[in-house]
């Protein structure tokens, strides 16, 4: 469906990439390829090449206020660190690369996704479509460093992420991770408003 939808650009490994994507952006240089357990204790994500090969892990602390994610290459490498500041009316997210460099993604709670998120300390900007479950990755001069989709009714929270701007890779997955936390949040505060709205 991803290939051929114009508004939902998900797409499996050994798929085409979404026309839309190639129309406005041109093939990707490099696609990757998230699964994660949505009912699971831990929130580990496996991400893998068009092969269908692991490329990086994600592994967050078990039952941590903070949510503290390593994320590491398939050589155990060391790649980048994420956490969740617990105390804001914003959710904010910070993320060391194992080069020093920091920035953070902010957003406000309860609100499902802003038309744009601004990365501190990149520059960047991601702009999402609550609709179609896209996400564009623009850096500080406007010009695309990659698309991030979301697969719809997944029980594997499945995403497709396609660079444009392959140097910029580790801290895409780096974004990627981030933003799956943060999507995961929102649905949990959600669905918690939710319960408490019905039984009172």
């Amino acid at each position: 469906m991803g290939v051929f939808s114009k508004y939902h650009r998900f797409r499996e490994a050994g798929e085409q990439a979404n026309v839309n994507n190639v129309a406005r952006f041109g093939e990707p240089v490099r696609s990757l390829f998230t699964s994660t357990r949505v009912i699971s204790l831990h929130h580990n994500i496996t991400i893998t090449d068009e092969a269908e090969k692991p490329v990086y892990y994600a592994r967050s602390k078990f039952f941590s206020l903070h949510d503290k994610t390593d994320i590491i290459d398939a050589d155990s490498h060391y790649v980048a660190h994420m956490e969740r500041k617990f105390w804001t009316l914003h959710q904010r997210h910070y993320v060391t690369m194992a080069d020093g460099q920091k920035f953070e993604l902010s957003n406000e709670l309860f609100h499902i996704i802003k038309d744009i998120t601004n990365i501190e300390g990149l520059g960047w900007q991601l702009r999402g479509n609550i609709v179609g479950l896209n996400f564009e990755l623009y850096d500080y001069t406007g010009n695309i460093i990659a698309v991030i989709s979301q697969k719809m009714l997944s029980l594997h929270d499945k995403y497709c992420v396609d660079i444009y701007q392959p140097e910029q890779e580790k801290i895409v997955v780096a974004i990627l991770v981030t933003l799956q936390h943060m999507i995961r949040d929102r649905e949990n505060s959600f669905s918690s408003s939710s319960s408490s709205s019905s039984g009172s």
